[in-house]
């Protein structure tokens, strides 16, 4: 029995894939037969054509990456009327996407509610929009296909949410989540710093106390120590996501680069936060409805602003 194989492993910036051909005999004992080297193809089983085939694949090289652009206030809201643009395009991508994030917050607020932990509701509603990002590779999928005159279809953009498990994207997923855990443990110690001993007191399903003295200086913390997340947040994703999702650089250089563009841009880019952290907080305020237009077309906006920031690369193509 013959069987067929392929490896990849790196040499420089070059990822080869090493194809070997075995022998098998009675016993169950490999005897290797062929072994060569194909930078560019694969071998697998074709269950139609019954047999072994080799197949084109592309060829993957570490990217350059381009100098980082000053942008001004104007490009801001030429990103927004773009990202606009796009969730009109496509907006079923948008309304997909975002049902997840709103359903994930009703479940959240209802668990709340019903376990009568009422007090948790503020450090959530201050740290939920921290996992937005997640969100954004299907945003910046949709604006590169729109951007290079593909078809926007189901296939290619969930094709794109898949692939990108086996890259790099799922290393900046982790640090989110993890950034999100730690702020919620500093906010459950700043609840429990502030309220002293009336934290004994069975004070959990009470509205009443956000608006104790105590309570104010409890949510003034809250939001400080979230908005300082945020912002740490903030510089490390904008643009380490959509570029992880358009070349090949690995997540740390991702978020240097990301680091470095806001950096550079500082005053402009905070404008942008504020921008993002207003339009999310009233999108959230009719029952996270809002969040079904805010959410796409801030997302599709920011691929329109990483694309401002970097260049597009020359002779760029696409791996979905």
């Amino acid at each position: 029995m013959r069987h067929w194989g392929y490896v990849h492993f790196r040499t420089g910036l070059k990822i080869v894939s090493a194809g070997y051909w075995c022998e098998e005999d009675g016993a169950g004992n490999l005897t290797l037969v062929k072994f060569f080297l194909d930078p560019i193809k694969k071998i697998h089983f074709n269950p139609k054509k019954k047999g072994w085939i080799m197949e084109t694949t592309r060829e993957e090289y570490a990217s350059e990456l381009p100098e980082i652009n000053e942008i001004t206030t104007a490009d801001l809201f030429e990103c927004l009327r773009d990202g606009w643009k796009d969730y009109k395009s496509a907006p079923f991508v948008g309304l997909f996407f975002s049902a997840f994030y709103v359903l994930g917050g009703y479940v959240i607020i209802s668990v709340l509610f019903f376990s009568g932990d009422i007090w948790w509701v503020m450090p959530l509603t201050v740290g939920f929009p921290l996992l937005a990002p997640f969100a954004g590779v299907g945003f910046y999928a949709t604006s590169c296909l729109i951007e290079h005159k593909e078809t926007v279809t189901w296939r290619r953009v969930l094709a794109c949410a898949l692939m990108e498990r086996k890259r790099q994207i799922p290393w900046v997923g982790a640090i989110i989540v993890m950034w999100f855990l730690l702020y919620l443990l500093i906010s459950h110690a700043i609840f429990a710093i502030t309220m002293g001993l009336s934290a004994l007191t069975n004070i959990g399903g009470s509205l009443e106390l956000f608006f104790t003295p105590t309570g104010l200086g409890m949510i003034f913390g809250e939001i400080v120590v979230g908005a300082g997340f945020a912002f740490a947040l903030f510089t490390i994703t904008l643009l380490s996501l959509p570029l992880l999702l358009e070349r090949e650089v690995d997540f740390v250089t991702g978020i240097l680069t990301s680091v470095r563009a806001v950096m550079l841009n500082f005053g402009v880019l905070m404008v942008w936060a504020l921008i993002i952290a207003a339009i999310m907080f009233v999108s959230m305020l009719p029952g996270l409805l809002g969040l079904f237009v805010a959410m796409p077309v801030l997302g599709h906006a920011t691929w329109h602003l990483y694309r401002k920031l970097l260049d597009a690369p020359v002779n760029g193509k696409l791996h979905f």
